[in-house]
This record gives structure tokens, C-alpha cells and sequence, in this order.
């Protein structure tokens, strides 16, 4: 799933016309490098959640076919539901397995391979129900949002330990089933988890980018243009 449903306030005014995923970088919207991506790492079917300017995004990207996947979309009323409550809503597109979620508005050169110990022996008291990226935080958030125990289990320690989330995690539906539907954040749900030892995670030492401004939109896009990063 691509969570491609914010308003992308601090992109204004660039997304007062476009939705943030089909904002481009060298030659392509964000969107086209994650789905590429999915491709190439095996994945045959994505689930994108609409929701400002949505109608943009499926008469952009189809049905998938030209990516060489299936694309379905979950449109979300105005204002959106939040990450939570937005894969709450697609669960019954999602199945019953463990899946990818990544963040719509991030260029990040993971190969997307799932952990060895997916979210998936819920019969197990203790098994993860969330596979979580960390990265190393960058400069506009040097807090941090979790940190990685040294059992690959992640914590919400405080202290320079913390790494930042990447926006890039695999996740149960058990997780997301009990929700009422409507909006809620991702936070409080991942929290809970983590409390309970059942959030996984790994550090990843790649290249990974929030585009979250107009200004980070077009160092990639200088980057993308001068270096051999366009590959991903």
C-alpha cells in the first residue's frame, strides 16, 4: 500500500494543483520511482489511498499495467482519514497477510525485501505485528521518533539512540482489524504495540529522503540529474 491521501501543507503552493506523490523529480512523479520499485522487488499488486486532488493520481497512473502491476485504489472523504485510520479502510483489499506500506511522499533506495521474521505467527504471543525502517535521523527531525533494542525489537526509549521512522513498514492486518473506523493516527497504534514487545525493526543505512518541501523536492531532483541514483 501507498499512503498517497495528505494535503502536503508545507508543499504549498505546489500542491495546490497536484497531489504531493505526482510531484517530479528527475523527469518522474514521487510515486512512479516507489512503484518501480515494487516492481522490481516482486510485488504484483499496490493499493493507493486517495484522498486531496485524488482523482489526479489513477488518471495518472491507470490501473497499474504500465509498472507492470495491478493498481487498486481506497478513495478517503475530504481531509483524509490519517495513516491509521486510511489502512483501517483498506484492509479489505489488503488480505489477510502480512503487507508493505510506504509513504507516498519519500524517495528511499530500500530493496523492499521482507524481513526473515514477517508479521504473520499471530498464534505466537510475541511475534511481531509490525516490521518497522528506521533510518538515521535527519536534520529536520533530530529527535528521533524509536529506537532498536539490541533483539531487533524496537522501543520508545528517549535518549540519542532514537532513530527516525522511514515511513517505509510491514504490518499485520491484526494490528489495524480492531479499529473503528474514521481517523486515527499511525502513532498511538504503533505505540501500543511497541509496549507490548511486538513491533520488529531494522536500521537501514541507505539513501533516504522525507520530501517534505519544495526546497528537498529540488535537491533531489538535482541529485536525480547528476548522479546515477535514478536507477533506485
Amino acid at each position: 500500500m501507498i499512503l498517497a491521501a495528505g494535503r502536503g501543507e508545507r508543499m504549498r503552493p505546489l500542491t495546490d494543483e497536484r497531489p504531493k506523490p505526482l510531484l517530479e523529480a528527475g523527469g518522474k512523479p514521487l510515486i512512479v520511482w516507489t512503484l518501480e520499485r515494487l516492481a522490481r522487488a516482486g510485488f504484483g499488486e499496490v493499493i493507493i489511498n486517495t484522498a486531496h486532488l485524488g482523482e489526479q493520481i489513477p488518471r495518472r497512473l491507470g490501473d497499474g499495467s504500465a509498472f507492470g502491476l495491478k493498481i487498486r485504489y481506497s478513495p478517503e472523504p475530504a481531509g483524509a482519514l490519517e495513516t491509521a485510520g486510511g489502512i483501517r479502510q483498506a484492509l479489505p483489499l489488503l488480505g489477510p497477510e502480512a503487507f508493505l506500506v510506504i509513504n507516498g511522499d519519500i524517495w528511499c533506495d530500500h530493496p523492499l525485501v521482507p524481513p526473515s521474521r514477517l508479521p504473520g505467527a499471530i498464534e505466537e504471543h510475541d511475534a511481531p505485528l509490525a516490521h518497522l525502517v528506521l533510518v538515521d535521523n535527519p536534520p529536520q527531525h533530530p529527535d528521533g521518533d524509536f529506537a532498536l533494542g539490541a533483539d531487533g525489537r524496537v522501543t520508545t526509549d528517549t535518549g540519542p539512540e532514537r532513530l527516525t521512522f522511514s515511513g517505509i513498514g510491514w504490518y499485520h492486518p491484526t494490528l489495524f482489524a480492531s479499529l473503528e473506523p474514521g481517523r486515527r493516527p499511525l502513532g498511538p497504534v504503533l505505540r501500543e504495540a511497541i509496549a507490548q514487545g511486538r513491533v520488529s525493526g531494522e536500521h537501514y543505512l541507505g539513501d533516504w529522503r522525507d520530501i517534505g518541501t519544495p526546497q528537498r523536492l529540488a535537491a533531489l531532483d538535482r541529485d536525480l540529474a547528476t548522479t546515477d541514483q535514478g536507477l533506485m
